[in-house]
């Protein structure tokens, strides 16, 4: 997948900033702390990690379906706009 081979460092920096998350989550579980900042915790870990698959999916999408060169205000590349919005909204 060249599009996450050009942004690796970006992404491995934030799968270690979402390790750091998890890791987080589970010192709070085994201190026993409360349910309100235990889930406040998952909350921020799933956003990180819908973030990160929202970042995913749109290089697949502008690398991999789009054809190379296409031109911005073309329907294919209006339309592929389209679905990134799409799935930005849902992993909101």
């Amino acid at each position: 997948m060249a599009h996450t081979s050009k942004d690796k460092k970006k992404l491995v920096s934030r799968v270690r900033r979402i390790r750091g998350q998890i890791e987080a989550l589970e010192r709070a579980i085994e201190q026993e702390n409360g349910c309100a900042e235990i889930l406040q915790l998952v909350a921020a870990s799933r956003g990180a990690l819908n973030g990160l698959m929202s970042e995913l999916i749109e290089g697949h999408i502008l690398f991999h379906v789009l054809a190379p060169g296409q031109r911005r205000d073309s329907p294919q590349a209006e339309a592929a706009e389209e679905v990134v919005g799409v799935v930005r909204a849902y992993l909101k």
